[in-house]
C-alpha cells in the first residue's frame, strides 16, 4: 500500500482558517486555532499569500530521535509520526528541533502535539474549500504541479523580502 501525503498548496490557500478551527475542534471540541495542529501562516496579505503548515511526517523524524522518553513513533498503518501522550514529559525537545516549526505545546495538557493525520481522514482537508490542502498517494503527487507551486512561492517570498 502506497503511503499518503499531506500535500499544500500555499498558492491556493485563502487564508480563511477552516482547517485551523476544524482541527482544533477534531482534537479538543474547542473552536479555537491555538489547539490546531496546523497553523496558517500570513504572508503578504497584498499577494493573498498564505502558507498552511503542518507535520510532514518525516521519514527520520528529528521529532523522535530528539524525544528522551521515546514518546514519539511512527505509526506502521498510516506511515506517519505520533506522540504517545502518556509517555511525553512536556519537555519540548522536539518542539525545538521541527525544522517546520509543525510541533507546539499545549499548556493545557502540558504535552507536546502535531498532526496524527486524523487517523487517515484529515478534517483540514475535508474542510478546504479552495482545494490547497489534499491527502494523496505519494506516488501520484504531480511533480509538476509542486515544482510551479514551489516557483510561485519562491517568487512571493523574494518579493515580500525586497
Amino acid at each position: 500500500m502506497a503511503r499518503k501525503k499531506l500535500s499544500i498548496d500555499p498558492l491556493r490557500c485563502t487564508g480563511c482558517g477552516s482547517c485551523e478551527s476544524a482541527c482544533a475542534v477534531k482534537h479538543t471540541g474547542i473552536d479555537n486555532p491555538d489547539n490546531a495542529r496546523i497553523r496558517v501562516i500570513p504572508g503578504d496579505r497584498d499577494e493573498g499569500f498564505y502558507l498552511p503548515t503542518t507535520c510532514q511526517h518525516c521519514e527520520d523524524p528529528p521529532c523522535m530521535a530528539v524525544c528522551p522518553q521515546g514518546a514519539i513513533y511512527k505509526d506502521s498503518k498510516l506511515e506517519s509520526v505520533l506522540i504517545d501522550k502518556r509517555l511525553c514529559i512536556g519537555c519540548r525537545m522536539c518542539v525545538s528541533v521541527c525544522p517546520f516549526g509543525a510541533m507546539s505545546f499545549s499548556e493545557a495538557q502540558a504535552k507536546a502535539q502535531k498532526c496524527d493525520l486524523c487517523e487517515g481522514s484529515p478534517e483540514c482537508v475535508r474542510v478546504c474549500d479552495a482545494k490547497a490542502i489534499e491527502y494523496v498517494d505519494e506516488t501520484l503527487l504531480n511533480h509538476r504541479r509542486l515544482k510551479d507551486s514551489s516557483c510561485a512561492f519562491y517568487n512571493v517570498v523574494h518579493r515580500m523580502a525586497a
